[in-house]
């Protein structure tokens, strides 16, 4: 993992193409601005998660499973 320093309105570039933004810091909470382009999904971890679990579960559908 690598691990960064950044100050408000500092940035890091992620494959020449993402650029996260640090916008404010408020105690423990860091909003942070995201740009990248619109061909490249952008989630929070929890979402992320959740559209995996999602899709294994589809994945796991039978043929029986579905109605005629």
């Amino acid at each position: 993992m690598l691990v960064l320093t950044r100050k408000v309105n500092q940035s890091i570039i992620i494959d020449g193409g993402i650029e996260v933004v640090v916008l404010e810091v408020r105690g423990e909470q860091v909003r942070l601005g995201i740009k990248a382009p619109k061909n490249v999904p952008v989630h929070r971890k929890e979402i992320f998660d959740q559209i995996q679990d999602e899709n294994v579960a589809a994945s796991d559908i039978s043929p029986e499973d579905i109605p005629d």
